[in-house]
């Protein structure tokens, strides 16, 4: 038994710091993504959450540029970039498109000049920018994490205080309206909680990444349940279990071969909310024939 549990826990890693760094960063990021995934996928906001990710790359190159932790520039960005969205935006979905796109075309080139100043003129070394587009949870120092569990705390609590008028929005926005739910105030009170949690997840498997985390495990929890509550509660469980596993799978990958060269973090997170979204593919219908609908 004990020889199966080295086989899948290389030795030294409960012991390790940056794990254990990796892992309450990682997981609260998790959570995070879980509870605002469900309500992104919900509203039909997944291409929002992709133009986030280039706001958050903008962002983080930016932070960097003047010598800050890439979760500044992550956050501060974003909360800008959402903020612009939902103000241009309107209620219909061709509207929300068209301002997504002018943020998203307006932040790409943002993040290709600030990547462009960080290689040139700043001296940062080629890790940053791994760091920035592809994450290194590893090197995240201790020091972060109770700026990690503030932000996730704000993201959390904009979620739980608008709930049930969020809810009601994500399913009709017309039924919300005639409640007299304010659409813009509650839009925009999501769009911060989007732009926080996209931020969470970048600094876990980087920004181009940062989708997948975000909208891959609510995807899945959605397919597997209709009751957003329930879906919430997949989906955080979902997020952390491949998180932990990406974190654990990471650092075994140092010991496979001769070279001592690990794969990233961002990789195991990525292909396993793949995997796992394809099998809720293969799962769903035949719990639907089982079911008789």
């Amino acid at each position: 038994m004990d020889r199966f549990f080295t086989w899948i826990v290389a030795p030294g890693f409960f012991g390790s710091q940056p794990v254990q760094v990796a892992i309450v960063i990682g997981g609260l990021a998790a959570m995070v993504s879980g509870v605002v995934g469900v309500f992104t996928v919900i509203r039909g906001q997944s291409f929002g959450g992709h133009a986030l990710t280039d706001v958050a790359t903008a962002g983080g190159s930016g932070a960097v540029l003047f010598g800050l932790s890439p979760l500044f520039g992550f956050v501060g960005l974003g909360v800008v970039g959402a903020g612009v969205m939902e103000m241009i935006g309107v209620r219909r979905l061709r509207g929300r498109d068209l301002a997504t796109g002018v943020v998203l075309g307006a932040s790409t080139g943002l993040a290709a000049l600030f990547l462009y100043l960080d290689a040139t003129t700043s001296g940062t070394t080629a890790g940053a920018t791994q760091q920035i587009l592809f994450g290194s949870i590893f090197t995240v120092d201790s020091s972060m994490l109770p700026i990690v569990i503030g932000f996730g705390a704000v993201a959390m609590g904009i979620v739980a205080a608008v709930y049930r008028p969020l809810l009601l929005s994500s399913v009709s926005d017309d039924i919300a309206a005639a409640r007299g739910v304010p659409l813009r105030g509650i839009g925009l009170l999501f769009m911060l909680a989007l732009a926080v949690s996209v931020a969470l997840s970048a600094l876990t498997i980087g920004a181009i990444l940062s989708t997948a985390l975000l909208v891959g495990p609510a995807a899945i929890a959605l397919r597997l349940t209709a009751r957003p509550g329930v879906a919430i509660v997949l989906a955080c469980a979902i997020g952390v279990a491949v998180t932990w596993a990406g974190v654990l799978l990471a650092y075994d990958s140092y010991t496979w071969g001769s070279s001592r060269q690990g794969f990233p973090v961002s990789f195991f997170i990525v292909a396993l909310v793949f995997l796992l979204y394809v099998a809720s593919a293969v799962v769903r219908p035949r719990a639907l024939h089982r079911g008789g609908g």
